[in-house]
């Protein structure tokens, strides 16, 4: 009894003693995984670092008007629109695969997380990205020797983000694409880019999106720009609603980046969304 007693006063003090031993120990959280870089799969025509998660299947429906300088003739753009209607599946937590179809390509493709930011420790969020397109703009009339494999065309791109806080994340991506059959004899079928793409959230539901690629080997004879994207996120109870206005009306990594015929510094531009819902 008399030792029972002395346990029950001396409990206290041992607590405290623990308390202040482990209280004086650095026991950092590891792997603490940065989360949310981005909220949508894509920033605007770039691909962002979000994955879909195991099992989830999105349907995205992205819609490109035609442009703005069409003025009330072609009803500010409303009247030559194109639109991708595309399905994404979660493999698992790190690996999505894709099928898209819109009047101007099929597109198949894949995403795949090679390694996450980590809070106090690896700086950087880097994914992988291939697309397989087959361009659908390419007509037998005008290329009587046309082949299946002059319409496509193979991508593969490096995604790699950074949070920088919990407004601001920034996105770089390197990209090599080669075109079996390019229409201008002086460009390259081999081709790079990189692209440049960030997002500030400004409001609770709302951020800003801007996106970028520069391409490196263009043909000087080109008719094609490079793709310039400014738009706007609203989160709406778990899925991400997409406004925005882009010199591309492309939608697909091939159509963007070798096909782009919007000029900004003319008001020739598109005005365009993407809605995807979750099963």
């Amino acid at each position: 009894m008399k030792n029972l007693i002395l346990l029950l006063f001396l409990f206290p003090l041992l607590t405290y003693c623990q308390e202040d031993l482990l209280s004086g120990m650095d026991t950092p959280v590891r792997n603490e995984k940065v989360t949310s870089a981005f909220k949508a799969l894509k920033i605007v025509n770039l691909e962002s670092t979000k994955l879909a998660a195991k099992g989830d299947l999105y349907f995205v429906v992205a819609h490109r008007f035609g442009s703005v300088q069409d003025g009330f003739e072609g009803f500010y753009g409303l009247d030559n629109a194109n639109t991708q209607i595309k399905f994404i599946y979660g493999l698992t937590n790190g690996i999505n695969v894709s099928a898209a179809r819109s009047e101007f390509a099929y597109d198949f493709a894949t995403k795949y997380t090679l390694v996450s930011q980590i809070k106090d420790g690896f700086p950087f969020t880097v994914a992988g990205f291939n697309s397989l397109s087959i361009n659908n703009t390419l007509k037998e009339s005008l290329y009587p020797k046309l082949e299946f494999k002059s319409r496509l065309t193979y991508v593969a791109q490096l995604l790699i983000s950074k949070k920088l806080s919990e407004r601001l994340s920034l996105e770089v991506v390197p990209t090599f694409f080669h075109q079996n059959f390019v229409e201008d004899v002086e460009q390259s079928n081999s081709q790079y880019a990189v692209g440049f793409g960030g997002r500030y959230k400004f409001a609770k539901r709302w951020s800003l999106n801007i996106d970028y690629a520069a391409h490196l080997n263009r043909s000087a004879n080109s008719l094609y720009n490079n793709p310039l994207s400014i738009g706007f996120d609203l989160e709406t109870g778990g899925h991400v609603f997409q406004m925005h206005f882009t010199s591309s009306q492309g939608i697909d990594e091939a159509g963007y980046l070798g096909r782009t015929t919007g000029d900004w510094t003319k008001g020739d531009v598109f005005f365009g969304f993407n809605l995807a819902r979750v099963f």
